[in-house]
């Protein structure tokens, strides 16, 4: 007889489980609340454009194609991914302003020019980054590691670099103030500090300048097509709008799940690629002791949103940031015409508008303050810097993000802090219920969309594990 096993959710991480139990044989099921897979990382259409739903750049290549190895899949035959040479680049109100390349050389002389010796502190750092990288990448290919896995691995000389924060390790760099709001920019769109930032997010540049940056030439949305594909051929049975109300357990162990059409699935396994916190506090018949606690996690939102139609001669930067004066609050403008060069021959192109809010303020302030918020952003003129053309096309606030993608209390993930990266994060398999599992961005280090894959490859390698 062949095992069932259950995976709630649709996302990354849930259709690389998918795909992975579907190959080693197990009757694979996978409940998704929304019409179509990719979660956060779909796409979405309004006029004649399609847009990225949440995630905006691939900066972990190497994590992704071993995800895709793991699977039986090419990254390189499956996806075009186009190379980024302007990756970003952070302005801020008081005058400063900071170019990221995806060359190391170009991006050290253009800070050399502007404070003299800082590009040789810049190589320094990266070269240092990337080192300290590549020692603890063992850790990424392991479920939940430990001190032992550190030992074994031998990136336990690493361990002085994990117990630092982010802002530690820029402090020690060298780098003048402006280049390190710049590295930092990814705590902004978190809504945390560099003081609560784990000191991993210092490998953004060392990846950056080795493994470069990446846009699909499809956009995000190609990669968890290609994986819902696959999974369909080797056999997964997708049900699309299909909520999962309640995970059943029988003497602390998952006998399967309920859905809102009041119907009862048994399996040997079940996956949850919904929100961790959620499913242990809203979808098990009762919470485990344990895990009462995942209440006092900080959350992250994910902020407002404006999907625009612009025209005009704009400068072609893919990744545009905008901090305020005082360095504390950051806005986003994304191009896509500055990577995909068909749409810079159209009359109108494509751009997104973000302001990452802090979770507190954005659930404190309710719909009405995230609406007057994104508005104020609209506003703005920095963003709409050679454009003779502004549509408004769409727009999403917290709630609404919460609403159309099945979001647990309107947040993302929780935020990435240096303590619950050591933690190890939220276990794929769970310590609390037997046969209960876990993908995505709560349970790998950050939210980026090769880390969800990773997430789905171990949490479905743990179930592997135990029902073998």
């Amino acid at each position: 007889m062949t095992v069932r096993a259950l995976v709630i959710g649709a996302g990354m991480g849930g259709l690389s489980a998918a795909l992975r139990l579907a190959r080693e044989g197990l009757d694979v099921h996978v409940f998704e609340a929304r019409p179509e897979s990719g979660g956060l990382a779909s796409a979405v259409r309004y006029d004649n454009f399609f847009f990225d739903a949440g995630p905006y750049i691939l900066l972990d290549r190497p994590g992704l194609e071993w995800s895709f190895q793991q699977l039986g899949l090419d990254l390189v035959k499956e996806i075009h991914l186009l190379p980024l040479d302007t990756v970003y680049s952070v302005e801020s109100e008081r005058g400063t302003r900071v170019e990221f390349y995806a060359d190391l050389e170009k991006t050290a002389a253009g800070l050399d020019s502007k404070w003299p010796g800082s590009g040789d502190r810049y190589r320094s750092f990266v070269r240092k980054m990337a080192e300290i990288g590549q020692g603890l990448v063992p850790m990424l290919r392991t479920s939940h590691p430990g001190a032992m896995d550190l030992l074994w691995s031998g990136a336990v000389r690493y361990a002085p670099f994990l117990l630092k924060s982010l802002e530690t390790v820029f402090r020690e760099s060298g780098l003048p103030s402006p280049v390190v709001e710049g590295l930092g920019i990814w705590t902004h769109v978190a809504g945390q500090t560099m003081s609560e930032a784990p000191s991993p997010l210092a490998f953004v540049p060392a990846l950056i300048h080795t493994a470069g940056a990446f846009y699909p030439e499809k956009g995000i949305s190609v990669i968890p097509k290609t994986l819902e594909r696959a999974a369909k051929a080797a056999g997964v049975k997708f049900h699309y709008s299909v909520r999962v109300t309640r995970i059943r357990t029988e003497n602390g162990r998952t006998v399967g799940v309920e859905t809102d059409a009041a119907e009862f699935i048994d399996a040997a396994a079940v996956l949850s690629n919904a929100a961790a916190i959620g499913a242990y506090l809203e979808l098990l018949d009762a919470t485990p002791a344990g895990a009462h606690d995942l209440k006092s996690l900080p959350l992250q939102s994910p902020g407002v949103c404006a999907y625009l139609a612009v025209r005009g001669v704009a400068p072609l930067q893919y990744l545009r940031f905008r901090l305020n004066e005082n360095n504390d609050r950051c806005r986003l403008l994304i191009q896509p015409a500055a990577v995909l060069t068909t749409l810079q021959r159209q009359d109108w192109m494509p751009a997104r508008l973000l302001g990452p809010m802090a979770y507190s303020a954005a659930e404190q302030g309710g719909p009405a303050a995230q609406s007057e918020y994104l508005d104020s952003l609209l506003e703005e003129d920095w963003w709409k810097e050679g454009f003779t053309d502004v549509r408004v096309l769409g727009r999403r606030i917290p709630e609404s993000w919460g609403s159309d993608f099945n979001l647990y209390a309107h947040s993302m993930n929780p935020v990435m802090t240096a303590r619950f990266m050591r933690q190890g994060r939220i276990a794929h398999r769970s310590p609390y219920v037997r046969g209960l599992y876990f993908a995505g961005s709560s349970t790998h280090p950050g939210q980026w969309v090769s880390f969800c894959a990773v997430s789905g490859v171990h949490a479905a390698n743990c179930i592997i594990k135990d029902l073998s």
